[in-house]
């Protein structure tokens, strides 16, 4: 039906209009001669005061429950409250919906763990209709960081054969019933659809790093899968990747373009949600859009895991998990790096090669990895980056060293034997930077249907 977007009505350029409009109703005020709606569309964080008179409009009964969506028809006027406002004085009222009175979303503040419980009807919250055109501005404006610098968007599949990371924590494909009652998994997994076994893909990197040998810069963007079972406020089993990969970058070329487009994504939802951002600042972090513009105005920090490792054990606090040189950091060992050594996003350089993966260059050291992870006060790590190994011997060797199958890496293999070159790439988790720049704390609330251990909707 035709209709105009609330938001095109709140700029004041149909005022004295006839105009239609339509959405559900959020609040509404019922007096002696008039009642007041409010009507939101999704298109903005704002309400549309409606307006009905009572003369005109007598049976306004089912106009005034909380959900119920309509078509309203009547013309734009100033606010008589709120002076850059306007409303629409009613004439005419059909209802698209009903809504019954065991409407979930009462006119009362929820809990986001409540929220969680009917994800079909949080999206209608202020907060979830923030979060996610905050979401969509952020995924289009990635789109446009890497097209305006000549890269190329590649399609990795989603079902592969090989485990990008080497941890085997992958969600299986199979077409074979429960009970195929074959004797041995190898023996089902080679009557199964592809003849071995298949899995939901990790990432898209090692086919990124094949196009990439021919394109030079592409990135990928879509939905990777982590069969972790980590219930923290930082996983979900089904989260959304952007992942570049740059020939004839080293790992100080690739930290540069991390850096970059972490500042244009934040520049960008500056400049295009700032009703979001004052929600956000007023509900979630007190001070998130300073925060936000200090990122943008200052470099961030570069420090070694060995200088960090130092750090943590010289500041005298007690941690849940202690840190010795060569363990794998925990978030509150990466909060605490950002937040109060930092006080600012800080690239860890140099991790020990025993606790990364088997792609990342070896350092001349012989202990550690041209690899750096971005850490971000209140959130931790939101990129993993490395230069790839581009040694043949050096890859095999690494492989080797944890008893990996050569024969399902095949195609990686062979980019070493055929005009290799010095390349870095880059994961960027959408939802932990989605996280940083609303101050949203919790991941299962910055995507649509949360897939997490035990749960799925």
């Amino acid at each position: 039906m035709k209709h105009i977007d609330i938001i095109d009505i709140m700029k004041g350029d149909y005022i004295g209009k006839s105009v239609t409009v339509c959405g559900w109703v959020r609040t509404s005020r019922d007096s002696k001669n008039m009642a007041f709606l409010e009507l939101n569309d999704g298109t903005t964080l704002k309400h549309l005061q409606i307006v009905i008179d009572k003369a005109v409009m007598t049976d306004i009964a089912e106009f005034m429950k909380l959900g119920t969506s309509l078509k309203v028809e009547g013309t734009v006027v100033k606010s008589v409250v709120a002076e850059d406002s306007v409303e629409i004085n009613a004439e005419n009222i059909t209802v698209l919906g009903v809504c019954p009175p065991e409407y979930p979303l009462q006119k009362k503040r929820h809990t986001l763990e409540y929220l969680r419980t009917i994800p079909a009807l949080r999206v209608r919250t202020n907060t979830f209709n923030a979060v996610l055109r905050v979401r969509s501005v952020i995924s289009a404006c990635i789109h446009e960081f890497f097209q305006n610098r000549h890269y190329t968007y590649i399609h990795t599949p989603l079902i592969t054969g090989s485990d990008c990371e080497g941890a085997g924590e992958m969600f299986k494909v199979t077409t074979l019933p429960f009970d195929h009652g074959f004797k041995t998994e190898d023996e089902a997994d080679a009557a199964d659809f592809f003849g071995r076994r298949a899995a939901l893909s990790v990432s898209g990197q090692l086919e990124g790093e094949v196009a990439a040998m021919a394109l030079g810069k592409i990135y990928t963007f879509g939905p990777s899968f982590r069969a972790e079972k980590s219930n923290t406020p930082r996983h979900v089993a089904e989260f959304w990747h952007v992942e570049p990969e740059v020939a004839f970058a080293e790992l100080p070329d690739i930290i540069e373009i991390a850096e970059d487009l972490i500042k244009h994504i934040i520049n960008t939802v500056l400049k295009k949600c700032p009703e979001e951002l004052k929600f956000f600042n007023a509900h979630f972090e007190k001070g998130l859009i300073e925060k936000l513009e200090s990122v943008v105005a200052n470099d961030f920090a570069v420090m070694t895991y060995t200088e960090a490792i130092e750090a943590l054990k010289a500041s005298g606090k007690e941690f849940q998990y202690p840190v010795e040189w060569g363990c794998d950091l925990m978030t509150e060992h990466e909060r605490y790096i950002a937040e109060e050594i930092c006080k600012r996003p800080v690239f860890l350089t140099n991790y020990p090669k025993e606790i990364k993966s088997f792609y990342m260059k070896q350092n001349a050291d012989g202990k550690t990895v041209a690899a750096t992870d971005l850490l971000v006060p209140t959130v931790g790590e939101i990129i993993g980056c490395s230069e790839r190994e581009a040694d043949l011997d050096k890859l095999i060797e690494a492989m080797n060293i944890r008893g990996m199958n050569l024969d399902d890496y095949t195609d990686y293999i062979s980019l070493r034997k055929f005009g290799s070159v010095p390349h870095s790439g880059f994961g960027l988790g959408l939802e932990r930077i989605i996280m940083y720049v609303t101050g949203v704390q919790n991941i299962r609330d910055v995507i649509l249907y949360p897939r997490t251990v035990g749960t799925i909707s």
